[in-house]
């Protein structure tokens, strides 16, 4: 049976239409799967008992199976989900004393091999499709038990349209970030029709100010992407010269920096009030010197930025370590004294490998001869998007 989390609005309304139901089912219907959160049919109980019926027959409204919850001592959790063809990704839920950020994922795997990140030695298997990224929203919203306040709280709007985001008041899950696994802008039409599901003004109500994707530098898309959805933009920058991006972001041998920037300068709706973030993993003795914060400076000159630096997150088999907390700082002196906020983000979930760089399917198990078979892997998917010979 078709699953309807996912479905436009007017994709919906087709469904339904199909099955002899009138418009007006479908604003009821979608009301109640996104801004109640009913988990099957037998709940919307302004249905009649028929349509309800001839709706189970054809249709469900299924989260994803949880192949693993675990929860961290700083409140973090992560969850391993199973999608429909055993395929598994992570989403993690990061708390804070007034808000709450839900990393979401993408891709099963990653099609980018960045050295500093785990996921990019797990092979690309596939893209996610729209409903398996709301998905993950609705199932947090489940586990946080939000789904009665959101709807309590819910500004009117019209379903399948972006509109104002609920009240905050009593939220836990207030922001969305698309940092999971994969490149989003590489499965660009699935992550666009998912966030205008979620930012829905009839539906799940976050708004396009409280949603953050990040890119690795798929500068084609950079445009289309702030044009399309006007959403928050995340840069994963993390070095300052070619040279070293090359190394450790392969595919800025295809979108040097130069050209990534000029994209970041064009992006839609970047302003001082809606400035730009670049993301900076701290390597230590690879990015972490006073002469590249300074370059750093130079290199965004003119473009409504903030710069968060990441500590780096170990894990299993990374060749890179996180420098001094001391060093760290210096380098974020810097950077402030130029006028750019350079926040250094505190580690979360690490005692459960939820951290930034750290998500993998645990299904994905890392031994000495698949550490050989997985950089053999890397070579190869480099030769095969052209960023090497």
């Amino acid at each position: 049976m078709r699953n309807l989390i996912g479905l436009s609005f007017d994709e919906l309304t087709a469904e339904l239409a199909a099955l002899g139901m009138e418009k007006f089912r479908a604003k009821q219907v979608w009301s109640w799967m996104y801004n109640r959160g009913a988990r099957d049919f037998a709940a919307m109980s302004d249905l009649s008992k028929p349509a309800r019926e001839k709706l189970a027959d054809h249709f469900t409204i299924a989260r994803p199976a949880v192949s693993m919850h675990q929860k961290s001592e700083d409140g973090t959790q992560k969850w391993l989900l199973k999608m429909p063809d055993g395929q598994e990704v992570e989403s993690v839920h990061i708390p804070e004393s007034d808000r709450g950020a839900l990393c979401v994922s993408s891709q099963v795997g990653c099609t980018l091999t960045c050295r500093f990140c785990h996921t990019g030695t797990q092979r690309l298997v596939r893209n996610l499709d729209a409903g398996e990224i709301v998905a993950q929203v609705m199932l947090a919203k489940d586990y946080l038990n939000e789904w009665n306040d959101t709807a309590a709280t819910k500004k009117p709007g019209k379903p399948g349209v972006p509109g104002r985001a609920a009240e905050e008041k009593n939220r836990t899950l207030t922001n969305i970030v698309m940092m999971g696994m994969g490149e989003p802008l590489f499965n660009y039409d699935n992550v666009a029709k998912a966030l205008k599901i979620i930012m829905s003004g009839d539906g799940i109500g976050i708004g396009k100010r409280r949603i953050t994707l990040s890119t690795s530098g798929v500068v084609p898309m950079i445009e289309r992407c702030g044009a399309e959805l006007d959403v928050n933009l995340a840069v994963s920058l993390h070095a300052v010269t070619d040279e070293l991006r090359d190394q450790i972001v392969p595919l800025n041998r295809k979108y040097p920096i130069k050209e990534l920037l000029n994209a970041c300068r064009n992006y839609p709706g970047a302003s001082n009030t809606r400035r730009i973030t670049f993301e900076y993993i701290m390597l230590k003795g690879v990015n972490d010197s006073a002469a590249d914060a300074k370059q750093l400076v130079r290199l965004l000159r003119g473009i409504p930025a903030k710069i968060n630096l990441i500590p780096f997150n170990p894990w299993p088999g990374a060749q890179f370590e996180c420098p001094e907390w001391t060093d760290i700082e210096k380098f974020g002196d810097i950077v402030n004294a130029a006028g750019y906020a350079s926040p250094i983000r505190t580690p979360r979930g690490r005692d459960i490998m939820a951290a930034c760089g750290q998500l993998k399917s645990a299904s994905m198990k890392l031994s000495a001869t698949e550490r050989a078979a997985i950089d053999k892997l890397i070579a190869e998917k480099d030769r095969a998007q052209g960023l090497v010979a």
